[in-house]
């Protein structure tokens, strides 16, 4: 299965482009669905359709939705939900505020992330395209596989301590419900397909992101930034979508000197991220929506191609050996060596931090309890090296 994500900065044109790359590949015989995981849903007014959190064909070889975290709590997480509910008015809140507090932060990034699993298993659709919220959201669906696993963990942990609580107050009444073995699996459940997602995510010869932005200077450094965390969380980042470049024939004097502003910031956007493919879309003098309007749009961007074309197939993270020393490399471009914080974690991790975003990185058994050595930056490149435990040992006996 083929999976599409496309990302940028809010009002750049993602959901134009999206939906423009929907109907492309639907026409090119692809079984496509788009989805809105955006909570300002624009992607229905886009494709003029009326679309909720229920899957629609909108035309042959095309479906479409809307996520809507409260439906998906209601008909798939019921028993979460009611658990927190009652915890929460069990703790004093009214029954309306309890229900509202139990969509927790990062369920829609959960939801939309368990549609790509089940779209998967059941190999009904060739591509998936996702319109994402705007950049800061889509790092947090992103990093959602791995903070998913730390927080269910933490999550049983704390029921653990509760059930302790209870044992110690046989005979009292306890003040808050337990939860119930249906809670307790449904958490387990969300850890695991959490990691399968993962491996989904970071299948880089099928799964990528394409990164839209307009050729104005906020854009394009919120574009550098964003690249540069994505490459952090190991997503091929493909291709750059410059969306509502003007035409070379516009005419008055504002539009020319916007035509000079925007070919200064095309010329910064090459220099910026050559070799990555860069694709066109004009701006328009119509608004962009309705079949003819995105069709139109998605022969710019992709002329008689295919949009399904992977255009980069490098993984920014990956695992080598230099002599005696194993190496982590993670392309991480435009980042500073003064920007990158590391630190030795806990249970075989190590926690890089970069910018606004931190990871923690699970190491290979191969690693397990091997030296960290330190790190160094080459080539846009972050180089983390650690020396294995036999190879201290080999060392240890080579000074004996």
């Amino acid at each position: 299965m083929r999976l599409i994500i496309y990302n940028g900065k809010g009002g750049v044109g993602k959901t134009s482009v999206s939906a423009a790359t929907a109907r492309r590949l639907a026409r090119m015989g692809h079984r496509t669905i788009v989805m809105s995981v955006d909570t300002a849903h624009s992607l229905g007014d886009s494709l003029e359709v009326k679309l909720g959190p229920e899957i629609v064909t909108v035309e042959p070889n095309l479906d479409a939705f809307e996520l809507d975290i409260i439906y998906e709590m209601r008909t798939k997480w019921s028993a979460i939900k009611d658990y927190i509910s009652s915890f929460m008015f069990s703790q004093g809140l009214d029954s309306i505020s309890a229900e509202e507090m139990a969509v927790f932060p990062g369920m829609e990034m959960a939801a939309a992330l368990l549609y790509v699993l089940q779209f998967r298993d059941d190999g009904k659709y060739d591509v998936v395209v996702i319109d994402t919220a705007p950049t800061g959201e889509t790092l947090r669906l992103m990093s959602f596989p791995d903070m998913s696993s730390w927080y269910i963990d933490k999550a049983f942990a704390f029921v653990n301590r509760m059930l302790n609580i209870a044992r110690a107050t046989i005979g009292k009444v306890v003040d808050f419900p337990l939860p119930t073995k249906e809670v307790m699996d449904s958490l387990m459940d969300l850890k695991n397909s959490m990691s399968r997602v993962k491996e989904i995510l970071e299948d880089s010869d099928n799964s990528t992101i394409r990164l839209v932005l307009n050729p104005e200077r906020m854009a394009i450094n919120e574009t550098m930034r964003s690249y540069s965390y994505l490459c952090l969380y190991n997503k091929n980042v493909e291709c750059l979508v410059v969306n509502k470049v003007l035409p070379s024939d516009v005419d008055g004097e504002f539009f020319r000197a916007k035509l000079k502003e925007q070919g200064e910031y095309l010329d910064m956007i090459h220099h910026a991220f050559d070799p990555l493919k860069i694709m066109y879309a004009p701006m328009l003098r119509t608004e962009m929506r309705g079949p003819d309007k995105l069709d139109q749009l998605a022969d710019a961007i992709f002329g008689d191609g295919d949009p399904i074309t992977v255009y980069a197939h490098e993984s920014p993270m990956s695992y080598v050996t230099v002599g005696n020393v194993d190496e982590l490399r993670i392309k991480i471009p435009f980042v500073k060596e003064d920007q990158v914080e590391l630190f030795k974690g806990n249970e075989n991790t190590i926690i890089i931090h970069v910018g606004s975003q931190k990871r923690t990185v699970a190491l290979p058994m191969t690693l397990a309890g091997a030296q960290l050595l330190g790190a160094e930056f080459g080539a846009d490149c972050l180089i983390v090296k650690f020396r294995r435990k036999n190879m201290m040992a080999k060392e240890a006996e080579k000074h004996d």
